[in-house]
């Protein structure tokens, strides 16, 4: 007999419902944002294949990647309340396009949400998919898990389109990058809001910098 999850859904429909929120296809308009990755291209900081999977590991580890995480796994335990970690995750961007985008993504994640039937408050990314998260009763760490997979998948396109990289290039970067990301999601399904914090400074300037392009493809 399937396992139930906390809304009567089956184990396997939990999965199902959380990669449905988190595919490239959810209305959230992903694909817009690069998260400074645009500037750090054009910059030649980021040219190929081994540079884009330096620059998401780090990003994964010590950036957005890895707070975003912990602010999702917050959010899904219920380790505080929504109102003090949407102000952690605003104090937490680095910039005013970052804190744009994620609230960008939440409020659009919020309103595809609601036309499922399934309500969250238009709050910062991370914590509108956490919270939307808790009546899956699925594993923290697979929930971050997946989190990370999409995130880094979609950084993974743009540098696709951008650098240019071959689709092949690019998926080989994003399969590289698992053993990394299961490791931070196990980290980020435990950690309390002292863990929080970013040691991505390239990636923080990139985002900075970004808003300052003449020409863009990406809002972010």
């Amino acid at each position: 007999m399937a396992i139930e999850t906390a809304d009567g859904q089956g184990r396997d429909a939990a999965l199902l419902s959380l990669a449905q929120w988190l595919s490239p296809a959810f209305p959230v308009g992903g694909y817009t944002f690069s998260q400074g990755l645009e500037w750090a291209i054009a910059m030649g900081e980021v040219a190929d294949a081994a540079d884009l999977s330096r620059w998401l590991s780090d990003l994964v580890e010590h950036g957005a990647g890895r707070t975003d995480a912990i602010l999702l796994g917050l959010a899904l335990r219920a380790a505080a309340p929504v109102d003090e970690l949407s102000d952690l995750a605003a104090a937490l961007a680095p910039s005013r396009e970052r804190l744009e985008e994620t609230e960008a993504q939440g409020a659009a994640f919020a309103s595809a949400m609601a036309t499922l039937g399934r309500p969250v408050p238009a709050v910062a990314y991370p914590l509108a998919v956490g919270l939307a998260a808790r009546g899956l009763g699925l594993p923290p760490a697979q929930v971050a898990a997946l989190w990370l997979q999409a995130w880094a998948g979609n950084l993974v396109q743009i540098a696709v389109r951008l650098v240019p990289l071959g689709q092949g290039e690019g998926q080989a970067v994003l399969a590289g990058l698992q053993p990394l990301i299961l490791r931070i999601a196990d980290e980020a399904a435990t950690a309390g809001p002292a863990a929080l914090g970013s040691a991505a400074f390239l990636a923080d300037l990139a985002a900075m910098h970004h808003e300052t392009m003449e020409v863009r493809l990406c809002r972010t």
